[in-house]
């Protein structure tokens, strides 16, 4: 299908976007899903191509991210819910590397984290402000190293924006190897290639990468992939 798709003539983009944010969103779901609709109403080949619903905003004030009326992409219920996972596969390769980063302090240090200057944090995919700044590693010896630490937003996280901008699974990886999560105290920069984690954390999402595909109400094949 690929070498069949270089040989036809390119088609067209139409980026749907919004500046103007309502506590019910902007529309931008719904104006893309009628938007797909209509061409294909008019004789045009037209797919579409969403971000995959956070939980955060679904069970927040904005609420779901399918679209409304007669221009939604189904099934509805599955998509505004985990779906297939992609998202909690995000999750857990930020949180993988989160966990590695305290547990490389913990045992020895080699690389010389400077724990002051670790910028990458944990993430969870739901509206908590109450775990934006957090003191991790209480508890005594054999319970880390206290700093502090945070949580973002889980489609906020650098990995979904790698996520969404790899070509490839090998770029994936290449890209998650240069993620830069701290500093040491000659604040050299330290990557997930120098912790050696970028091979574990690329493999989590080895099917997220992957876009998924349902229909609007109209019929019109829509994918679904990465985080708002």
């Amino acid at each position: 299908l690929l070498k069949q798709g270089k040989k036809k003539a390119r088609g067209k983009l139409v980026l749907v976007t919004a500046m103007s944010p309502t506590p019910s969103g902007e529309g931008k779901t719904t104006t893309s899903i009628g938007l797909a609709d209509a061409l294909n109403l008019i004789g045009r080949k037209a797919s579409l191509a969403v971000r995959e619903p956070s939980l955060g905003p679904y069970f927040g004030i904005k609420g779901g991210g399918t679209g409304g009326g007669k221009a939604q992409i189904v099934p509805a219920e599955d998509i505004n819910l985990p779906f297939t996972g992609d998202i909690a596969a995000v999750a857990k390769s930020a949180n993988l590397l989160a966990a590695l980063i305290d547990n490389h302090l913990h045992h020895a240090n080699k690389l010389g984290i400077d724990q002051r200057r670790i910028t990458w944090k944990r993430v969870v995919d739901l509206n908590d402000r109450a775990l934006r700044d957090i003191v991790i590693g209480l508890g005594g010896p054999l319970h880390g190293i206290p700093r502090k630490d945070g949580f973002y937003i889980a489609p906020a996280s650098e990995i979904m924006a790698i996520l969404c901008m790899a070509t490839s699974f090998p770029d994936l990886r290449n890209r998650i190897k240069k993620i830069i999560f701290g500093y040491t105290r000659d604040r050299k920069p330290l990557t997930c290639e120098d912790l050696g984690v970028d091979a574990a954390m690329s493999v989590l999402l080895r099917d997220a990468i992957l876009p998924n595909l349902v229909q609007t109400l109209g019929h019109t094949p829509t994918f679904v992939h990465g985080g708002p």
